[in-house]
């Protein structure tokens, strides 16, 4: 997808441009997809807060120089209004050397309108014990 088509995008359109630049280990892709404030804010599993654009970009590109990484989304819970979304999600991840596992890491994402555009302000994800939620609106439910 052209960079231009992912800065002018709605918060739905920023996610998979997100998304789909983790895939591509696109960091300056990825890095024009956040507010250009520099309180934005991003949670890795398992590591502490990054806040500001120098330190989020040196996280991504350490997570990139891995290998290219690919993240099934899915059980996405939206709430949007004129100039905030608010998106939380399941992320299925399988790192390429390990062994396969239950792990899936819950995410939100937070995205603000802005001059530009859609633009992200926190990536917060954590991994979740125990297997993955059932996707309620998916299952056979008696009524």
């Amino acid at each position: 997808m052209p960079a231009k088509k992912q800065l002018n995008g709605s918060a739905d359109e920023v996610e998979i441009a997100f998304y789909d630049a983790i895939a591509r280990g696109d960091l300056d892709g990825m890095m024009a997809l956040w507010a250009e404030d520099e309180e934005i804010i991003c949670v890795h599993p398992n590591s502490p807060r990054l806040i500001g654009h120098a330190d989020i970009r040196a996280s991504w590109e350490a997570i990139f120089e891995n290998g290219n990484m690919h993240i099934h989304t899915r059980q996405l819970h939206a709430i949007h209004n004129v100039l905030t979304a608010v998106h939380n999600l399941i992320e299925e991840f399988h790192p390429r050397d390990q062994i396969a596992q239950d792990v899936h890491i819950i995410a939100t994402n937070v995205y603000v309108k802005t001059p530009r555009g859609w633009r992200i302000t926190m990536h917060h994800a954590s991994v979740a014990a125990g297997p993955a939620p059932v996707d309620l609106s998916k299952a056979d439910v008696l009524h």
